[in-house]
């Protein structure tokens, strides 16, 4: 694996700043995350699916599928803040889904807003659908 310069990343994994993203109705406002893994797999010429429908009978979406695999990955949120993935009911619920994702033959993978950041979740998505360690 080759590695790159902070400046090298950031010049190929650009964030933008901006106002925060306000919901509008009917809409789905993606996360601060989401944007930023989308921006990532981009980058690194990885073709996805955003909200993709995994699910036969079930409304379930995954944040995103990596087209021709089976990869489905979560970019959860609210996990300091006392957020719905951190709640027992939302967790359950997650559980529920995970599961059934896990039984339908996909890998989840999940990651939090700072991992997504970090470049953490790209580097272990890049290894997984590239073939490395």
């Amino acid at each position: 694996m080759t590695s790159i310069s902070l400046a090298e990343y950031r010049s190929k994994f650009p964030i933008k700043k901006g106002k925060k993203r306000r919901s509008v109705k009917g809409q789905r406002v993606q996360s601060v995350g989401e944007v930023t893994l989308a921006t990532h797999l981009r980058g690194c010429k990885i073709n996805f699916e955003q909200e993709y429908r995994f699910h036969p009978d079930r409304k379930w979406r995954a944040d995103f599928f990596i087209t021709g695999t089976n990869i489905l990955i979560e970019v959860e949120g609210g996990i300091w803040s006392g957020g719905r993935h951190t709640r027992g009911e939302g967790f359950i619920a997650d559980m529920e889904k995970y599961n059934a994702a896990a039984v339908l033959g996909f890998k989840v993978l999940r990651f939090d807003t700072q991992q997504v950041k970090s470049g953490l979740a790209i580097k272990q998505i890049e290894n997984l659908v590239r073939g490395g360690l």
